[in-house]
């Protein structure tokens, strides 16, 4: 494995102390999530099409076909505000202490009457410590090849405004704290393949070199962002209804050039299950076995080529949206793409022979 800049939680010279690259045991696998993840509030959270108990019911179907226990599950913590300030300007996260703010972002309108410390406490916690998964999930990708944090993906939110239910930029926040702490990250690519278009963290990597963006989206819906856009450099335009054949063809084919392209350090692939068809704000038509494939084409194009990757479960606005993602997983492991054994020094040996394969 590769060793953080490091030793302590403070990464380079000037950077904070933080709790989210804490040591992580290895009987533990790359899979972060916490209950506080879920948001349960009196039924407001009903109020958007969101299922805000999504991500506890993907690792109660994890569970369930006895895949994993709470033992081997890494437990998220909540990124505090020096994590986040990294990345937002202090302007910002003063601005999440208006229950209005809020109320836009997540668009919950109800948020609005509600004193701030219950918004705080009901509905940011969640989203804080989903945001540290992603955090702590870049290291553990970088650390055992690949991870996946049951939520995040929080793909609208920029350093400095929120919006589409995205209150913090945890893909940004993510990266940003590989290239300060973690030796050997350069590079990073965003696969971002959600089916709205990634306009957060486009607007936070617009003049860095260092962050090659490639994004599918349904080119008809939210957030329409011309400005952001032009921090895409593979962008992938669909039209309503897009169905499997031509869907998969278009992933494979440009997951392949983009990473042929450019040969990143970390992969983040933003893998919104919202593409699903009858998903009433994603406007495609992709079935759950389609979802599936896809993301398998693009777990098996980081493996082959050895490129540690993190994966954030991002938009889907259905029911049965969850027990899709525990599928997915489930056939990621079924196809050899995630081991459930740590093993660093095979890691390393398979990294040198790369090396060797290509030197």
């Amino acid at each position: 494995a590769r060793m953080s800049k490091k030793e302590d939680s403070r990464g380079k010279k000037g950077s904070h102390q933080t709790e989210l690259y804490a040591e992580v045991p290895s009987t533990c696998l790359p899979i972060v999530y916490s209950p506080e993840y879920n948001i349960t509030f009196m039924g407001l959270e009903k109020l958007h099409p969101f299922d805000a108990g999504k991500w506890g019911k993907v690792i109660h179907f994890l569970k369930g076909e006895q895949f994993i226990n709470d033992e081997v599950i890494v437990l998220a913590r909540e990124a505090s505000e020096a994590d986040l300030l990294v990345v937002h300007t202090a302007r910002y996260l003063n601005r999440l202490k208006w229950s209005l703010v809020v109320a836009t972002i997540t668009e919950i309108p109800p948020l609005l009457f509600l004193p701030n410390f219950l918004v705080q406490r009901k509905v940011l916690k969640p989203l804080r410590t989903q945001t540290g998964g992603t955090i702590m999930a870049g290291k553990l990708a970088m650390d055992r090849g690949w991870a996946i944090n049951v939520g995040g993906g929080f793909h609208h939110c920029s350093s400095d405004k929120g919006g589409g239910f995205c209150a913090y930029a945890d893909i940004t926040l993510a990266i940003k704290f590989l290239f300060e702490r973690v030796e050997g990250v350069a590079r990073a690519t965003i696969i971002d393949l959600d089916a709205h278009q990634g306009n957060g963290h486009e607007r936070d990597f617009l003049e860095d070199r260092r962050v090659y963006i490639m994004d599918v989206y349904n080119r008809h819906i939210y957030p329409g962002d011309g400005y952001a856009k032009r921090a895409i450099k593979r962008k992938v335009e669909l039209d309503w209804g897009t169905e499997d054949m031509e869907y998969l063809q278009k992933v494979e084919l440009h997951s392949e050039g983009a990473l042929n392209e450019v040969r990143p350090d970390i992969i983040i692939y933003n893998a919104g299950t919202d593409i699903l068809d009858g998903d009433p704000l994603g406007g495609l038509a992709i079935s759950p076995q389609g979802i599936i494939k896809r993301d398998e084409i693009i777990f098996r194009a980081a493996r082959r080529r050895g490129i540690p990757i993190l994966m954030v479960t991002s938009g889907g606005y259905q029911k049965k949206t969850a027990r899709i993602i525990a599928d997915s997983i489930l056939n990621l492991h079924r196809q050899g793409l995630i081991e459930l054994i740590y093993n660093a020094l095979v890691r390393d040996l398979m990294v040198v022979w790369t090396e060797i394969d290509s030197g």
